[in-house]
């Protein structure tokens, strides 16, 4: 409790942190992510990560108005969203009718809700398998992003209830979209069920807006982790959705698709309760047939992103394996191996935990030399940037981002073991991860190949078919 001094214009003093633990044994910790001087430096960190976008200060203003220190000048639901930052066009509408004490019920149809005033006129190569007058309005919001919301709905003629994923009518969403689409007409050559993926139903046009219908699941691996704590599932639950998810890029590769953002926001439980779980793979907005990707495609999530990726080679389903290797990892830890949000950052993880990449490999990056520097006369010819370097050159400030950080792979074993505690397997596991997150891609595991490690003991189910 803070000290008071009544002879003090402020009469309260915080306690030193000396002083609180000489009165109570506790050492304070350090654990913030970020330090602000102040709330108004928020802005500064999301252009810093996002880069500059419309509403980061009123987003700020805002923050700092429900963030008040004193309860009663906090700002009200109301006040919220009278608040110059949601834009009234595209703000959701609440039903504030509904009896205190009750959840405040989400009442908003397509026609009213996800923005979008640029009017866009789409041509589909494929035709719409239904309409959304045989759907009630939306039940639940699922997610949201760049491409517009994922809303819960229900199917008027089957009273079930679907998961539908509203694409904005920008022209880049609609062309995503159509590309989308593109990729999920290729997939329906597998099922669903035997692939671990998502099942679609179609789309249809909502005005200008393109809306992709398929099934509801249950969470994603993100929160399932999040539930236990980020302590790390044992390895007797991982093992089967970690066969799973290489059963699906396994499909996925039969038909030439490489999925492209492979991580566990992307990755849906289908019934939490189920032992052992289902998964399946969701999100197939940034995948392509593996003959057509190429430097310019990589956009996909930086912390998943492979070596080859992040410097602009050609890549093919390996950078999905390395994906699958960081999520294999983050669901024996419960916490990501490389949470990095820029490339730079990206790099440095992986080079200080598993080295760099081969010079040969290097050689054909289209952007290994915004990271590293050539001499010829070395024998390691390319040397990785220093963080006051890329500063100076680009005017980034690297950051620590790491929840854990590996001087080599083979240090999993012991995190696994301080988390979890000793489990059969672990070793095994480590030998495992080690082969997907080859730094070459030639050189990593192929799906066929690891499902016949060792790691995977043909008596326990996998639960893929």
């Amino acid at each position: 409790m803070p000290s008071s001094y009544n002879y003090k214009q402020q009469r309260w003093t915080f306690k030193t942190e000396q002083q609180f633990q000489y009165e109570t044994g506790y050492e304070s910790l350090e654990t913030r992510y970020l330090k602000l001087a102040h709330l108004d430096e928020l802005e500064q960190i999301m252009m810093l990560r996002r880069g500059p976008e419309d509403g980061q200060r009123l987003f700020v203003s805002l923050i700092k108005q429900m963030l008040a220190l004193d309860a009663n000048q906090r700002i009200t639901p109301s006040e919220v969203l009278r608040h110059p930052f949601f834009d009234p066009k595209s703000s959701l509408c609440i039903d504030t009718s509904s009896t205190r004490g009750q959840n405040p019920k989400i009442n908003y149809s397509f026609q009213n809700s996800v923005e979008f005033s640029q009017q866009v006129h789409i041509n589909m190569s494929a035709s719409p398998s239904f309409n959304s007058d045989e759907l009630k309005i939306v039940e639940a919001l699922l997610g949201e992003g760049g491409f517009g919301i994922v809303a819960k709905c229900r199917d008027t003629k089957t009273n079930q209830a679907i998961a539908i994923k509203v694409n904005k009518s920008r022209p880049d969403v609609q062309q995503e979209a159509k590309l989308e689409i593109f990729i999920l007409e290729q997939l329906r050559q597998l099922d669903p069920d035997a692939a671990n993926i998502v099942k679609w139903d179609g789309f249809f046009h909502d005005g200008e807006r393109v809306c992709l219908k398929f099934e509801l699941l249950d969470q994603c691996l993100w929160d399932y982790i999040r539930d236990r704590n980020k302590q790390g599932l044992p390895i007797s639950e991982f093992r089967p959705i970690l066969g799973q998810l290489t059963n699906a890029l396994s499909h996925l590769g039969s038909v030439g698709i490489v999925h492209a953002d492979l991580k566990p926001g992307n990755i849906m439980v289908v019934n939490r309760h189920e032992s052992p779980v289902k998964v399946r793979l969701i999100d197939f907005g940034l995948a392509c047939p593996a003959s057509a990707v190429n430097p310019s495609d990589c956009v996909g999530t930086v912390g998943y992103s492979a070596p080859e990726v992040m410097l602009g080679l050609p890549y093919n389903e390996a950078s999905d394996m390395w994906s699958l290797g960081l999520v294999a990892v983050e669901l024996a830890t419960g916490v990501p191996l490389y949470p990095a949000e820029n490339e730079y950052d990206c790099l440095k993880f992986i080079i200080e935990t598993q080295g760099q990449p081969p010079d040969h490999v290097l050689d054909s990056g289209v952007y290994t030399d915004d990271y590293f520097t050539e001499d010829n006369y070395k024998q390691q010819r390319w040397t990785f940037k220093t963080e006051q370097q890329f500063q100076y050159e680009t005017g980034y400030p690297s950051l620590e981002t790491r929840y854990i950080k590996l001087k080599r792979l083979d240090d999993l074993e012991q995190i696994m073991k301080v988390r979890r505690g000793p489990e059969d397997g672990q070793s095994l596991f480590v030998s495992l991860i080690k082969k997907m997150l080859a730094l070459d891609a030639h050189q990593r595991i192929t799906p066929s190949e690891v499902l016949r490690h060792p790691f995977f003991n043909p008596g326990l189910s996998m639960y893929c078919h």
